[in-house]
């Protein structure tokens, strides 16, 4: 990984065919947290800094609480722990692709060394 992908937490590549991800809708997939410390604060900064480049809504859900991607504070009262699961949807002209860039972060564990 590069100093870039490493500021960003996203890799260039597709997500790894080692992370499993499943399709739970039209742009929209249960992603797993791989993370040692799981959603997190930076993790979380990292995630709404990723949705606020593209040009959709994004909605992550987790044990049936939903809140927006642009929402750190959101993020954090799902209270996803490694080995948990996020669903996240998106809509608008750039859906298909913030999901891409999103798996490829959850997949890089948010670029941090473990």
């Amino acid at each position: 990984m590069n100093r870039e992908q490493l500021d960003t937490g996203v890799e260039a590549e597709p997500a790894s065919a080692a992370y499993a991800f499943e399709e739970i809708g039209p742009h929209a997939r249960r992603l797993p947290v791989v993370n040692r410390k799981g959603l997190h604060a930076r993790a979380s900064a990292k995630f709404v800094q990723l949705v606020e480049q593209y040009e959709a809504t994004v909605t992550v859900s987790r044990c049936g609480e939903s809140v927006g991607g642009r929402s750190i504070m959101g993020l954090l009262t799902l209270a996803a722990a490694r080995g948990t699961s996020i669903d996240v949807a998106a809509e608008g002209p750039q859906a298909q692709e913030v999901i891409e860039a999103l798996t490829a972060l959850l997949a890089s564990r948010f670029g941090e060394i473990e």
